[in-house]
């Protein structure tokens, strides 16, 4: 019955929350369903379990949250984003339409602004854009989706993303894990993506399909699919419609400069900083008992995010001229998502305490191929569960990430390689129907999931797919680099 009940549990969960009832309320009763069928005591596995891991996982990540909600918010509002989208297109040209809107949506998604923000602006844009160059609106979700959450989102070392953060504390790893095999893995990513978008226009030119006679809508969210956003990223939807867009952005240069502020401030936190200063002090009961490699990362990524954010109000202060309004709506647009992730992860916690998961655990780890070949294929299957990367993600690591460190030291594996592992592979799955970015483009688009959810397909997961396995090959082979 344990194991019937997990298995109930998860279809619950991925059924209720995909009809759009808010993971708050579902993930509790999903594991206190799970918790009865075992015959574990419910209140207990509520207030402790339940809320342990539900705690434990805002306590940790609520600081990045927070910090990227901001940077985003006003990184839109200061006008910055549109800046950037319409300084490449007008480089790239019309002739270079799905390469132009693939990298506007990779700059501004690699610089730390949450893709959920820069939906809002990017739709506009290739709708724009598509309609010029006559290409099908059908092809829009797959080449934003392409630059903005897959190679940005996972593997691009230096990435300020919640999913390139979150293996950190449990390898003692960087935001710069395995640089050269994350480099690989987006070239890969970003071929496959761009010769299948070519190949899919060409097709539709050769059929005399042009950009299609549907009416563009003005991007907007509804109560529905805000659940489904916040439960897949960091930033909540609803506050877009807050604070204030300028009318006119800042240069190019000016735009941009926050974005590389990031990368290199959390170059150098990482690689340069700490590493130069006593932090022995944290190894004190009241700190935790802990080292400094398990906070590390995440310390790097918040000052990257804060000095961003404090760069696009110093350059532009006289754009922002609802400034108070637009930092509280980018604060406020960290608290929905962190607790719906945060309940997904109390989920997990319920489930991982039940006796049957035993059986689960040790089905995954004697997958054939080794640690890396378990590894993805549990990120890859609970992420697809769940319906988010960093919510699967999290859930298998607080699971098995100490089985996974075990594992690594007795096959020399470097923890740099299940770092990036781990956050590509569980980059994958995640975008089924049901994942909230998914079903938010898509309304944003004004599209159906019969319409371009095909083409999603090959660019979000199939891309990804082909590099994480050229990453375990090229790992498994030369290690970590």
């Amino acid at each position: 019955m344990g194991l019937l009940g997990i298995l109930l549990a998860l279809a619950l969960l991925m059924w209720l929350a995909f009809r759009g009832w808010s993971v708050l309320l579902v993930a509790p009763a999903a594991a206190l369903l799970a918790a009865a069928m075992s015959g574990e005591p419910l209140l207990a596995h509520w207030t402790q379990t339940f809320m342990g891991g539900a705690s434990r996982f805002i306590a940790q990540w609520f600081p990045l949250f927070l910090l990227g909600g901001l940077f985003g918010k006003l990184m839109d509002d200061s006008g910055s984003i549109t800046s950037i989208a319409h300084y490449l297109t007008r480089r790239l040209g019309m002739h270079r339409t799905m390469l132009s809107v693939v990298l506007a949506s990779a700059v501004v998604t690699y610089g730390g602004v949450s893709v959920f923000v820069a939906f809002f602006v990017l739709v506009p844009m290739a709708q724009e854009m598509f309609r010029a160059a006559d290409i099908p609106r059908r092809l829009m979700p797959a080449t934003i989706c392409l630059g903005a959450f897959t190679f940005t989102m996972s593997a691009l070392p230096g990435s300020p993303s919640i999913n390139n953060a979150i293996p950190m504390p449990y390898f003692g790893t960087t935001p710069f894990a395995a640089p050269g095999l994350g480099i690989i893995a987006s070239i890969i990513t970003l071929a496959f993506g761009m010769w299948w978008l070519g190949r899919a226009e060409a097709a539709a030119r050769r059929a005399g399909e042009g950009y299609g006679g549907g009416l563009d809508v003005a991007p907007a969210i509804d109560e529905k699919i805000r659940e489904h956003a916040t439960a897949a990223g960091e930033f909540d939807p609803a506050e877009i419609l807050h604070g204030k867009r300028c009318d006119g952005g800042p240069s190019f240069a000016l735009a941009v400069l926050p974005l590389v502020l990031v990368i290199v401030t959390n170059f150098l936190m990482s690689l340069v900083v700490l590493r130069r200063l006593d932090y022995s002090f944290l190894a004190e009961k009241a700190w935790g008992g802990i080292t400094i490699g398990a906070v590390a990362g995440t310390w790097s990524v918040a000052v990257a995010l804060a000095v961003g954010a404090l760069t696009v109000v110093v350059v532009n202060y006289r754009r922002l001229s609802a400034l108070r309004e637009s930092m509280d709506a980018g604060a406020n647009s960290s608290v929905l998502p962190v607790l719906t992730i945060g309940s997904l992860v109390g989920f997990g916690a319920v489930v991982a305490a039940m006796p049957a998961f035993a059986v689960v655990r040790d089905a995954v780890l004697s997958i054939q191929g080794g640690p890396l070949v378990s590894l993805t294929a549990a990120m890859n299957v609970l992420a697809g569960l769940t319906g988010s990367a960093s919510g699967g993600m999290v859930i298998a690591l607080d699971a098995l990430g100490d089985t996974y460190m075990r594992l690594a030291a007795e096959h020399g594996i470097d923890p740099a390689l299940l770092h990036r592992v781990a956050t590509i592979s569980s980059g994958t799955l995640d975008a089924l129907p049901h994942n909230g970015t998914v079903l938010t483009v898509l309304q944003v688009s004004g599209l159906t999931h019969r319409e371009s959810y095909f083409d999603m397909v090959m660019t979000v997961i199939v891309s990804v797919i082909i590099s994480s396995l050229a990453v375990i090959v090229l790992g498994s082979v030369f290690g970590s680099f």
